[in-house]
């Protein structure tokens, strides 16, 4: 990474945000539901959950009602592996655009991790009712909230660019992303809380960036006092890795995209 990408950026601001708004439009432009599906996805998902792992199974919550602790969790795991999902093959949607027109590529990625964002902001309006609802009150940890979704963001567009530049190379990429996220939410504490796992499997989930991040996150809005700082600690440096790793990889294949795009 350079300061030439963030020039890039700047420069190309207006057409980022015209590509993020067109994300959004093209996405709900046909759904009978609309927008109401970045809720309707992460509830239905809630209500299973709560149902097999929060009844059944005795999962713990930390002391938080089960639905809440799913659902906080859900609301930031459904942008992450939605924005995946699509940023990965955000290069070969636009084919047409990358071959004719000259822009930073890494726009098309950052589009839809910026698009992303306004379904979040959605499924957030419900996490608010359902705080109250549960009358759970967060406390100072509150405005830590930001920068864990920033964090999140961040991984999310670390692991868009490279999925992305891979995917113009090797079409198995679009194949393997379903798996890969349907894994990916095993991984993380999002039925379960950190405090739930032995030691020995808390080691290797360090190895996961998110699990940090949504810990984190889930944490200090239900004003949870497990907050793992290490674990957080560990995600900030494995995304700032990814982010470095990310860009230069970017940065070196997307002259060749337009030839095998």
């Amino acid at each position: 990474m350079n300061s030439e990408w963030f020039t890039d950026f700047w420069r190309y601001r207006e057409l980022l945000y015209f590509l993020a708004w067109r994300d959004v439009k093209v996405r709900y432009k046909q759904a009978a539901l609309g927008a109401s599906w970045a809720v309707i996805q992460p509830l239905l998902t809630m209500v299973i959950f709560t149902l097999f792992f929060g009844r059944l199974a005795g999962v713990p919550s930390d002391g938080i009602p089960y639905p809440l602790f799913s659902f906080c969790a859900l609301v930031p795991w459904t942008y992450f592996s939605s924005t995946l999902s699509l940023a990965g093959n955000s290069l070969i949607s636009n084919s047409s655009l990358i071959t004719k027109v000259y822009f930073p590529r890494v726009l098309l990625p950052a589009a839809t991790v910026l698009s992303g964002l306004v379904d979040f902001l959605m499924g957030a309006v419900f996490l608010a009712l359902m705080m109250i609802y549960y009358r759970v009150k967060p406390g100072w940890s509150f405005f830590l909230v930001p920068l864990f979704l920033g964090g999140m963001v961040l991984l999310a567009f670390s692991v868009s660019m490279i999925l992305a530049a891979l995917n113009v190379r090797y079409r198995d990429v679009k194949y393997a992303l379903p798996f890969l996220v349907q894994i990916w939410l095993f991984v993380t504490p999002i039925i379960y809380p950190v405090t739930f796992l032995p030691p020995k499997m808390k080691r290797f989930l360090a190895f996961n960036p998110m699990a940090g991040f949504l810990e984190g996150f889930r944490s200090s809005l239900l004003n949870s006092h497990h907050m793992d700082w290490r674990l957080v600690g560990i995600s900030v440096v494995v995304t700032a890795f990814l982010l470095v790793t990310g860009a230069i990889y970017f940065r070196r294949t997307e002259r060749s995209f337009a030839d095998i795009v």
